[in-house]
């Protein structure tokens, strides 16, 4: 579980995958930038990925600490809060994220490796925005939401300015096509809070014909 303790740790991470690449992740190179022991960093996350899913922890954390209870709003706009709170999450390590980010475009074992944390990463951004992730409908709603945040992140990618218009705007379109493939997330339209094993009310008949006109 990450703590404040662990911010120079993921501080390094991201430094070093920047000036390194993430296959330039080691022991050594954390410890001289977090300062930490590099013993103490490999027993506690023996695998680099166990650094990704401590960076995800601390993205949820900063997110869930600007989340107000019972905030209301619609299901969209909440989830567009909490994702774009997640981005900004992403900003302090932004030139580690991107450079991550081209790497597993072209190694899909990392990408396939990294799949499991952002699926939970995913859900506890549906937790955030009060939305059901328990179950198999929770399930499907995340890893819908998966095809958003990355529509997301690659506008992200190419938006250097402070106030994240493009990104904003990337976020409002993806949320919109999901609303639009409300039965692939098992959702219906435009209510992304309802249980996904609710039916669809079925389609009213076509009216009758008016009779001839005598």
């Amino acid at each position: 579980m990450y703590t404040d303790a662990d911010a120079p740790l993921i501080d390094a991470l991201w430094s070093t995958v920047a000036a390194h690449g993430w296959r330039g992740v080691t022991p050594g190179r954390l410890a001289a930038a977090s300062g930490l022991p590099a013993r103490e960093i490999v027993e506690r996350f023996p695998n680099r990925l166990d650094l990704l899913r401590l960076h995800a922890e601390a993205v949820e954390q900063a997110v869930a600490a600007g989340t107000v209870p019972n905030q209301g709003g619609t299901p969209r706009d909440r989830l567009f809060d909490v994702l774009m709170r997640g981005v900004d999450a992403l900003q302090p390590h932004r030139a580690g994220m991107l450079r991550v980010m081209r790497e597993m475009r072209g190694d899909p074992v990392l990408a396939l490796a990294y799949a499991p944390v952002l699926r939970w990463s995913m859900a506890r951004m549906l937790d955030a925005a009060e939305l059901d992730s328990a179950g198999a409908a929770g399930a499907a709603r995340a890893t819908g939401l998966i095809g958003v945040w990355l529509a997301t992140l690659r506008a992200w990618e190419g938006d250097e300015g402070q106030d994240l218009g493009p990104t904003m705007a990337a976020l409002d379109r993806a949320l919109d096509r999901a609303e639009q493939l409300a039965r692939s997330l098992g959702i219906r339209p435009g209510d992304l809070a309802l249980p996904a094993d609710d039916a669809l009310p079925p389609e009213a008949p076509p009216a009758a014909p008016p009779p001839p006109m005598p």
